[in-house]
C-alpha cells in the first residue's frame, strides 16, 4: 500500500497533534513532521520532502500565506490551507488558493467533538485525491486545437456557465479576468466552497476582472457585464419569469439531496431546459463526478459542454467523468478555455 509523508503545519499543539491524529487514523497518511509556523515550514519541505502539507492560513512570525509563496517557489508540493471560519481567514483562504494552494478545510469542522466522521472521511479522501494525480503544471503555450464536433455560431450563447471544484479558485483566475468590460453574454460560476467563502471569494474577483463579480442572490435577473458566484451552502437554480427575464433561485431545495452546496447538477439541470442550445457548459478541475447528470441534460437540449484537459487539472475527476459519460464536445487546457469560449461569441 502506498504510504504518503504529510507535514502539518500549525502554531497550535493541540491542533497539530489534533490534525495528526485525524490523518492517521488512515493507513496511508504518515505525519513525517510538524512546524509552528512559516519559517519552520519552509525549512522543513525542503528538507523532508513530504508528499502534502496542512497549512494554517493564521500563525505568528510568518503566515501561512506568505509561506506557501516561498514553498510554491522553492521547493512546490500540494499544499492543503486550514482555515478559520473568520472574515480575515476566509480572505486570506481565498488570496492562497489563487497562489497555488490546491483546496482548504474548515479546523474547527474537520476537529469538532464528537468527530463527524463523514466529514473526516471526505478530508482524507480529497488529500488521496490530490496525492494520485500528477503535480499540477502550466500548460504549455501551443496552438489552439478545435474539436471538429463542436458545431459554432450555429445558435448565439445566452449563457456561460462554469462548474469546478478542488483547484478551481485558481483555474478560474486564468479565465474570468480575461473577459472584457464589453463581453455580452452573463456567466455564473459554481465553485465547491464551504458556507462563508463564496463572498469572499466573489470580491476578490471583483478587484480582478473587468466585469462586475457578484454573489448571486435570490430573485436577481441575469443581465450581461456581470459574472456571478453561486453562494455557498445553498443551491442556485434558474427559472423563467412571465415576461421572459431569467432569474435566480437561491434557496435549500429540499426536493432533492445533494453533497454539494452549491452543486453543479442541481443547478445544470434547471438551466438547460430554459437556455437550451444557447448555453455553453464548461467544467473545470475538481474530485468526483458532480455536473455529469447536468452536462447530460445539457446535451439532451442540444446545448454544449466544454471540459479542463487532464494536463492542466489539480485534480481530473470532475471533467473526466463527463468525457467518460460521452458529454464533452471539447477538452482543452486551462490556457486554451478562454479562447474557446471567445470562438462561441
Amino acid at each position: 500500500m502506498k504510504q504518503y509523508h504529510i507535514l502539518v503545519v500549525d502554531d497550535s499543539a493541540f491542533m497539530r497533534r489534533g490534525i495528526s491524529q485525524l490523518l492517521e487514523k488512515d493507513p496511508s497518511f504518515h505525519v513525517v513532521g510538524i512546524a509552528r509556523n512559516g519559517s519552520e515550514a519552509i525549512e522543513k519541505v525542503e528538507r523532508l520532502k513530504p508528499d502534502l502539507v496542512t497549512m494554517d492560513v493564521e500563525m505568528p512570525e510568518m503566515n501561512g500565506l506568505e509561506a506557501l509563496k516561498q514553498i510554491m517557489r522553492l521547493c512546490p508540493v500540494p499544499i492543503v490551507m486550514l482555515s478559520s471560519h473568520t472574515g480575515d481567514g476566509a480572505k486570506e483562504t481565498i488570496q492562497a488558493l489563487e497562489h497555488g494552494a490546491v483546496d482548504f478545510f474548515l479546523k474547527e469542522k474537520l476537529l469538532k467533538n464528537p468527530a463527524d466522521e463523514k466529514l473526516v472521511h471526505e478530508f482524507q479522501q480529497r488529500l488521496k485525491g490530490i496525492l494520485r494525480e500528477k503535480p499540477p503544471k502550466a500548460a504549455p503555450k501551443r496552438q489552439i486545437k478545435v474539436e471538429k464536433k463542436v458545431q459554432r455560431k450555429q445558435h448565439p450563447i445566452e449563457l456561460i456557465f462554469i462548474g469546478s471544484s478542488t483547484g478551481g479558485p485558481s483555474a478560474l483566475q486564468t479565465i474570468l479576468p480575461c473577459f472584457p468590460t464589453d463581453f455580452p453574454i452573463p456567466i455564473v460560476v459554481a465553485q465547491h466552497m464551504p458556507p462563508g467563502f463564496t463572498k469572499p471569494l466573489a470580491e476578490r474577483f471583483d478587484t480582478l476582472c473587468q466585469l462586475t463579480v457578484r454573489e448571486a442572490q435570490n430573485g436577481q435577473e441575469l443581465t450581461a457585464g456581470n459574472i456571478y458566484i453561486f453562494p455557498s451552502g445553498y443551491q442556485t437554480r434558474f427559472k423563467k419569469t412571465e415576461d421572459g427575464s431569467n432569474v435566480f433561485i437561491v434557496d435549500d431545495y429540499l426536493n432533492e439531496q445533494a453533497l454539494y452546496k452549491p452543486s453543479i447538477d442541481i443547478s445544470l439541470t434547471s438551466a438547460a431546459p430554459i437556455y437550451s442550445n444557447r448555453l455553453l457548459s464548461i467544467i473545470l478541475t475538481g474530485m468526483g463526478n458532480d455536473g455529469t447528470r447536468g452536462c447530460g441534460l445539457v446535451k439532451k437540449h442540444h446545448g454544449t459542454v466544454l471540459v479542463e484537459g487532464e494536463k492542466s487539472c489539480i485534480v481530473y475527476g470532475m471533467p473526466k467523468a463527463v468525457v467518460e459519460a460521452g458529454y464533452a464536445d471539447g477538452q482543452y487546457e486551462l490556457d486554451e478555455i478562454f479562447p474557446q469560449i471567445m470562438s462561441f461569441v
